[in-house]
């Protein structure tokens, strides 16, 4: 190549890297779609920065198992240019509502737009104070925020604004506890009938909790036989048409996790998830030497720098993430990409909200490495449309985002009439 050719080659990667048409892992750019919007989109500014959070009586039923009302937490951006942008997190408002305070100060008088600038600043001010908890929560509600308002800007669905279309529909998987019980049937007695009421609305994977009768580090082996009587049952009932996964929710040591998952190989579970805390990415990468089973990690981690130990060491099969916990949209957009570039697809935690399950249809429809999302039949059918009036609920096993501009989900105006509601304001210019 001669100089002048090599010239021209490093100016064509400068524009193509400034329009973020290459590769964006572990750099932190903007997929193309939220670039190219973001300029067309208006100057606008955040003028008025509130926080919701909800009456802790409301009464929503529709299960037995004592839940009940709302444990998210919203955000909402008001801009010069009278488009709002809405977004969400959980489970903990007050400490949330503090954060928020907190941050106001980097947000008010802000353009909307500048998603990695708005979303840099707040993270260092936080990683130089420990960064997490509520302050991670609330920056990952900020973003979903603001790319709530692009899309409104726009016109476009979120999907649009990260990449378009990867498919047309998402699989789901439904999270199966007696605190979110279905129709009044328990886990650990109505297990065929849980397991066919699902097979009949054509959702075929299902998580379970077959191991809470111990609650860690050690577990005994009869605690382990029986909760493999779940998985027996399931199989029993559906055989191989139901897959299955395993929650540990983070409760045992290294010799546990290793013991329970050699008692999970020969039911070909899809994968077990959060066995272990989630920060020690060499005894993960040690549980994946030793076993079939697939391991997935963890809703509990927040930005690419703490997945980024976990994928270079081979530490899980599967990446899960949290939108409303891992730093928000664009971030768990770039640790898809990071994840992908090892072959590991994505599985999203989503039993939160109705905002965090919206927008996570939209990044799921995208991201290209998508293999299954979480869903709770509770939530999507009795909690979420007490708060949103037009909720995604899935037909035969998917479910399809929505396609109305930004999270295109469309609130309840009696929420702020009958005093569910709680409106604060944080910060106004």
């Amino acid at each position: 190549m001669n100089a002048s050719n090599h010239h021209l080659s490093r100016r064509k990667f400068s524009t193509l890297l400034a329009k973020g048409f290459l590769g964006t892992v572990g750099m932190g750019f903007l997929p193309a779609s939220i670039l190219e919007a973001r300029e067309s989109a208006p100057a606008m500014t955040i003028t008025k920065i509130e926080g919701i959070r909800f009456n802790p009586d409301i009464k929503i039923g529709g299960g037995s198992g004592g839940a009940d009302g709302a444990e998210f937490f919203w955000v909402r951006l008001h801009t010069d240019q009278g488009i709002v942008g809405i977004g969400e997190t959980y489970p903990f408002s007050n400490g949330e509502l503090g954060a928020l305070k907190d941050y106001s100060r980097l947000l008010i008088g802000r353009d909307p737009r500048d998603i990695d600038g708005i979303w840099k600043r707040m993270y260092h001010d936080m990683s130089m104070r420990n960064a997490g908890g509520a302050d991670m929560r609330i920056l990952s509600a900020v973003n979903m925020a603001q790319l709530d308002i692009l899309g409104i800007a726009t016109g476009q669905p979120l999907y649009r604004l990260l990449g378009g279309k990867s498919r047309e529909q998402i699989k789901v998987y439904n999270t199966v506890t007696d605190y979110w019980a279905i129709n009044d049937m328990k886990m650990a007695s109505d297990t065929p009938a849980i397991t066919r009421f699902l097979l009949d609305r054509g959702i075929k994977a299902m998580k379970i909790y077959p191991f809470e009768q111990s609650r860690g580090p050690y577990i005994t082996h009869g605690e382990i036989e029986r909760g493999l009587d779940w998985i027996r049952e399931i199989r029993e009932e559906a055989g191989m048409d139901m897959d299955i996964c395993i929650d540990c929710w983070g409760r045992y040591d290294l010799a546990s996790a290793k013991r329970i998952a050699k008692a999970l190989e020969p039911y070909n579970i899809l994968y077990m998830e959060d066995v272990m805390l989630m920060n020690n990415a060499k005894a993960y990468a040690s549980l994946v030497q030793e076993t079939s089973v697939p391991i997935c990690h963890s809703e509990t981690l927040a930005t690419r720098y703490e997945y980024r130990e976990f994928l270079e060491l081979g530490a899980c099969d599967v990446v899960m993430f949290d939108l409303s916990w891992c730093g928000g949209i664009t971030e768990a957009k770039k640790i898809s990409d990071f994840a992908d570039t090892y072959l590991i697809p994505v599985s999203p935690h989503t039993a939160g909200g109705p905002l965090l399950w919206a927008a996570s249809t939209h990044l799921m429809t995208a991201v290209p490495n998508f293999m299954i999302m979480e869903s709770n039949y509770w939530k999507y059918s009795h909690q979420y449309p007490y708060f949103i009036e037009d909720i995604p609920t899935p037909v035969n096993g998917y479910v399809v985002a929505p396609e109305k501009p930004g999270l295109g989900v469309t609130i309840r105006e009696e929420l702020f009439t009958s005093g569910d509601a709680i409106i604060e304001t944080i910060a106004e210019k």
